[in-house]
């Protein structure tokens, strides 16, 4: 029994290591901008606006057609004081009372708009303009699932090297305390310069674990991009990240502008928005010229009362009609022309856009280039600072061993070489990003 019971157990523990490596996935950058192209609902509401859009564009051309229609409609009837109708056939006297009947009429009717100002065709033209705009705002989200991607991803990269450095710094805690636990212990160590050690050791704990926590907060981000709903962990792959990346060329700020302006669809749709404001006004404009129409149709009816038979009636009483149907438009109340400034005022409000849209371009690229700039001038800095603090630092130690340093000047000497690295590898990355980033607004799209 008891030998059953610890396969058994063993059989769930098995299964349960199983789920939970199942639970945990690792993604490469380029992982997390593919599954987010295929799960991101913002990604994919875009897209189905993009195809409802073509929709309307055939629907707009499908109304240059005449559009056909049947009609039928079957009634009854009732006459309380009808006199009798009285027939004589064949020498007999027929005297019937008719108080009820039935009637049918059928009919099919088409309604053709020959002309009305152009509006039906400048109609297509904007819708078509309308799903180019929605074909470009799904590469606009895109673009911007990319870029908050690719920022989490260097940030977690960044804390994930931080916490490396902070545990380096804990082992140099962990040394000193115990070397101070040393010297307490032969008497040239006061107990509150080893508590100060202690304290410095639980700060670098500390500040792992909170590294530690902001990487769980930042992986979370990053899941909720990705819309990866359920236990799933996310883990990434760590690239390896030199300063030589973080060192590369910065492009000049005005031709990676120019590039931009080229290919990010952004810029292309504010575009198509002022030509379709265009058409707007044209089509306002058309307000004033007639329309022109053609009717036809053609039908018959049957009666009940009628002596004749239901294939008679409906070849007797059929008729045919065509016409063709002219509008003047007088006086409509303004309308016209108030759909005519408002049209015109879109089409400025356009231009506005598309001029803040190359604004707010220019100005995320410049912020991009200063910022690749600027951190490899503080990377150059902070890799100076860094080999300066570690040899203090590594000399404070030898002296504070000597009893020659005391553990304040030990403790600030290790805080300085502490904010002498992560200062370095806040730079680091904050380059790398910068410089990716310039790329990704040049490259439509490509990381």
């Amino acid at each position: 029994m008891y030998k059953r019971f610890i396969l058994i157990a063993s059989v769930c523990l098995s299964i349960m290591l199983n789920a939970t490596a199942q639970e945990k996935v690792t993604l490469s950058l380029e992982d997390c901008i593919s599954y987010a192209k295929e799960h991101n609902m913002t990604l994919k509401r875009a897209k189905l606006n993009a195809q409802s859009a073509e929709e309307d564009v055939k629907g707009a051309k499908a109304a240059l057609l005449p559009s056909v229609s049947a009609s039928t409609n079957q009634s009854l009837g009732y006459r309380p004081w009808q006199e009798n109708t009285i027939t004589v056939t064949n020498g007999i006297v027929d005297d019937k009372e008719v108080k009820w009947y039935y009637n049918g009429t059928y009919g099919i009717n088409a309604n053709w708009t020959l002309w009305d100002g152009n509006k039906n065709r400048n109609t297509i033209k904007q819708n078509k303009l309308t799903a180019k705009q929605k074909d470009l705002e799904v590469e606009v989200t895109a673009n911007s699932i990319e870029e908050q991607i690719t920022q989490l991803y260097i940030q977690i990269l960044y804390l994930e090297e931080a916490v490396k450095v902070s545990q380096q710094s804990l082992e140099t805690s962990k040394k000193n305390e115990e070397r101070g636990k040393q010297m307490l212990e032969v008497g040239k160590m006061s107990k509150a310069d080893v508590a100060q050690l202690t304290a410095q050791r639980a700060t670098d704990e500390f500040s792992i674990v909170q590294s530690q926590t902001n990487i769980r907060k930042y992986k979370l981000q990053l899941k909720e991009l990705l819309e990866m709903v359920g236990p799933t962990e996310i883990d990434i792959v760590v690239p390896a990240t030199t300063d030589e990346q973080a060192m590369e060329e910065v492009p000049a700020l005005q031709a990676v502008y120019e590039n931009a302006l080229a290919v990010r669809p952004e810029l292309a749709e504010a575009k198509l928005q002022i030509e379709s404001s265009e058409l707007s006004v044209k089509m306002a404009k058309a307000g004033y010229l007639p329309t022109l129409g053609m009717t036809a149709g053609f039908g018959t009816s049957t009666n009940s009362r009628s002596d004749d038979t239901w294939g008679s009636q409906m070849k007797t009483d059929f008729d045919m009609s065509a016409g063709l149907t002219l509008s003047i438009p007088i006086y409509d109340r303004r309308q016209t022309k108030t759909a005519i400034r408002k049209a015109r005022i879109q089409q400025e409000l356009a231009q506005v856009e598309l001029e803040d849209a190359e604004d707010q371009l220019y100005a995320t690229i410049e912020g991009y280039w200063l910022d690749a700039t600027l951190n490899q001038e503080k990377l150059r800095a902070a890799q100076v600072s860094v080999d300066s603090e570690q040899e203090s630092f590594n000399l404070l130690q030898e002296q504070f061993q000597l009893g020659l340093k005391n553990i304040v000047e030990l403790m600030t000497g290790k805080d300085r070489l502490l904010k002498a690295q992560q200062d370095r590898l806040e730079s680091k990355y904050l380059a790398i990003m910068a410089l990716k980033m310039l790329k990704f607004y040049q490259r439509k799209g490509e990381l």
